[in-house]
């Protein structure tokens, strides 16, 4: 797959924009990220997994426990594309994922 199609593919699903907005604010551990959500640690690790795999995290254990970190470079690919649709002031998020799903189909077997 497209490294930009790997980047969108993880952005269409709201749990891992969620957890995207969450590293916004500092590094976090697996089960600090998983806290909030009411789905087991093994599917939120599945969704770290895709996000990982697209570049817009990483993940380093240190000591026993593993830690996630924003990589918001990564990003920056899928940013210059979207500009060349116009001015772009704002994105909203929810909008592209619905038209990512009519395009793509829908990506909810990951959980």
């Amino acid at each position: 797959m497209n490294p930009l199609d790997t980047v969108f593919a993880a952005l269409a699903d709201p749990t891992r924009r969620a957890i995207l907005s969450m590293l916004l604010e500092d590094d976090m551990a697996v089960t600090d990220v998983a806290e909030p959500f009411d789905m087991s640690l093994a599917a939120i690790s599945k969704h770290l997994t895709v996000l990982t795999n697209a570049g817009l995290i990483s993940q380093e254990k240190r000591g026993r426990v593993k830690w996630c970190k924003l990589e918001p470079d990564a990003l920056r690919e899928a940013s210059v594309w979207m500009q060349g649709f116009g001015q772009m002031e704002s994105l909203d998020l929810d909008a592209f994922e619905r038209f990512l799903e009519s395009e793509l189909g829908s990506t909810d077997d990951e959980d």
